[in-house]
């Protein structure tokens, strides 16, 4: 099977089912700034991190479930995949590879990071009973249109969604502490960064890789630290 090795499918069989470990939502920008070269760097290089060994073994092992939106302007947020749960390699390579191959559903448009969280919000209404929920965000631009993500961000924390981000940094040098102060919220909470798209599917591995390996809290009233990395 392509892109999941043979140790994982061994590993699955092994493993006893023990619910649902992660609903994570992929929530990628196809606002104006992005090109289609860049949306077809950040499908591929999201179906490549899903395909990580060590990534689709967790998922597997975790029964986690997928779903994936695309966003630009105040009104145009899409959920071009629905909840899927991920039981085995085979499930987890059909998510991977219709990724890969989704349609484009805008290719102009703004930049509303804080409409994104709200419609991700109402997706999370509709996923499976899992004990960590996380919404993760890529984008190369600021809020220029819309709620501001700031004020959202005790919203997603009164539901126990963490919000992650992957900044494509280009030529704005403060975007990632932007989405740290403003964006990205929960325990654990995190940015990475791309200096730009080529280095994009390399940090989206990082960035799943961390999401997966480890258990992120998600504990509304707490202070939230927010750390980002290169």
């Amino acid at each position: 099977m392509r892109g999941i090795a043979a140790s994982l499918l061994l590993a699955t069989l092994a493993a006893p089912a023990a619910g649902c470990e992660l609903a994570l939502l992929f929530a990628v920008d196809v606002s104006g700034s992005v090109d289609r070269r860049e949306y077809e760097v950040q499908m591929r290089g999201l179906a490549e991190g899903l395909r990580d060994g060590v990534v689709a073994e967790a998922l597997v092992r975790g029964e986690a479930a997928l779903a994936l939106m695309q966003w630009t302007g105040s009104s145009r947020q899409d959920l071009s995949v629905p909840w899927t749960r991920i039981g085995s390699a085979a499930e987890l390579e059909e998510f991977a590879g219709r990724i890969e191959t989704l349609p484009r559903v805008w290719i102009e448009y703004s930049t509303a990071i804080g409409q994104a969280m709200t419609f991700g919000l109402g997706v999370f209404d509709a996923a499976p009973a899992c004990k960590r929920r996380v919404m993760d965000i890529s984008s190369d631009g600021r809020n220029n249109e819309g709620s501001e993500p700031a004020g959202l961000r005790a919203e997603m924390d009164s539901f126990a969604i963490t919000v992650n981000a992957l900044v494509i940094r280009g030529d704005d040098a403060g975007l990632p502490q932007y989405f740290a102060e403003n964006v990205v919220t929960g325990g654990n909470a995190f940015v990475v960064t791309a200096e730009d798209y080529d280095e994009y599917p390399e940090r989206m591995r990082r960035k799943l890789r961390r999401e997966t390996e480890r258990q992120i809290s998600t504990l509304p009233g707490k202070a939230i630290p927010v750390r980002y990395e290169r």
